[in-house]
């Protein structure tokens, strides 16, 4: 078998998502595990170049991991022509420019979302990614949880029926940072970074709901700020000026609503962070990151409403269990296999900037549904 090696820039490695899942969960595995084997005698061994603006944190990342290539100049490492992928998972405000510069150098590019802070910006991102003729893909890792694959697996196979509604919970209380410190970077908090949870969550619903139930048609939001005052890294007060909260509502094509609440206020009483119930007319699901239980029409019992006495029997002991019959490796690793794939082997890949650009334009367009107070029809992307 060749072993074939693929330096990646990997940008923003030094923060928290683009640490834990993208160097360490998915690169740094595919290497633990031999590399990633293309099925035709070949075998691809990704090498990271790690790049940041912090040349002490990028020095520590690297000896930590024992890896030998980083740097502060990202021309540079574009400008490397044993460089052939560029990955971006910086804060958002700094991703446009870096990805043009990626475009511009015939770099494949794979970047978080949202790939841009305007859906104009990212579907410009997109449209030069096609013309440079390179690939390129967005992280849509919710579609690789076992709780969602499990839900697709009885949408593939029309457990539903017709589907009438999908309901989403996602959530959990970020710390404001004062006695307590937050579990999220405070720029998440401010909207003249970037932050906000509509575009950080809107782009996420958008791939889901596509995926699963059909296109986003309409979207009605309401975006709001909760909690008006935190407290940053240095435990220094700042304003939020980016909302905390938003309550969607999504019109799908074929009919079904979604409504999906998004909240860093709230306290979690659920199984997991978050939840999506599915009802159709011949059953129904409720999915989890992990888990999925099912209730099919024909063993849906008969609930009367009488508050006057106690109910007798437990509602989720009704609900049976869908089997896992298969392993699911880590939803950013798998995501990043198929696109290497996508790369070095031409495998079929949809997940591109366009697909990320979809997921920017609902999350402009719920904030302005939220400011001007009304339901906003989403138009299809001309590529």
């Amino acid at each position: 078998m060749t072993r074939e090696t693929v330096r990646i820039a990997m940008n923003g490695v030094t923060g928290r998502m683009g640490h834990r899942q993208h160097l360490v969960r998915s690169i740094l595995a595919l290497r633990e595990q031999g590399g990633l084997d293309l099925g035709d005698g070949t075998r691809l061994w990704p090498e990271p170049v790690l790049v940041g603006r912090r040349e002490h944190a990028l020095r520590e990342l690297a000896e930590r991991h024992g890896l030998t290539h980083w740097s502060t100049d990202l021309d540079a490492v574009l400008a490397d022509p044993a460089v052939d992928i560029y990955f971006d998972a910086q804060v958002t405000s700094a991703r446009e420019e870096a990805i043009r510069k990626a475009l511009a150098a015939g770099k494949h590019v794979y970047t978080e979302k949202p790939s841009a802070t305007s859906f104009a910006a990212a579907l410009d991102l997109a449209r030069r990614a096609r013309d440079a003729g390179v690939k390129h893909g967005v992280v849509q890792d919710k579609l690789f949880l076992p709780g969602l694959r499990k839900l697709k697996r009885l949408v593939d196979c029309g457990f539903f029926g017709q589907i009438l509604s999908v309901r989403g919970e996602f959530g959990y209380w970020v710390f404001e940072g004062d006695w307590q410190e937050a579990q999220r970077p405070s720029w998440n908090y401010r909207a003249e970074d970037g932050g906000g949870i509509v575009v950080d969550m809107f782009p996420h619903w958008e791939y889901v709901l596509h995926e699963l139930f059909g296109r986003v048609r309409s979207v009605q939001a309401l975006a709001v700020t909760h909690v008006p005052q935190r407290w940053d890294e240095r435990g220094k007060p700042y304003d939020a000026t980016a909302d905390d909260a938003a309550y969607g509502v999504f019109e799908l094509d074929g009919g079904a609503v979604a409504q999906i609440n998004s909240s860093w206020t709230v306290r979690v009483h659920r199984d997991e962070l978050v939840e999506f119930q599915v009802d159709g007319t011949e059953g129904s699901a409720v999915a989890g990151l992990r888990g999925c239980r099912f209730q099919h029409r024909a063993a849906t019992p008969k609930p009367v409403w009488n508050p006057d006495l106690p109910a007798t029997h437990s509602f989720r002991d009704q609900w049976q269990e869908v089997p896992d019959n298969e392993e699911f490796d880590n939803g950013f690793k798998a995501q990043w296999e198929l696109f290497l794939r996508h790369v070095y082997a031409d495998a079929p890949y949809h997940w591109d900037l366009f697909a990320g650009a979809r997921g920017v334009q609902l999350a402009e367009l719920g904030l302005r549904s939220s400011a001007e107070g009304r339901r906003i029809d989403v138009p299809e992307i001309t590529l």
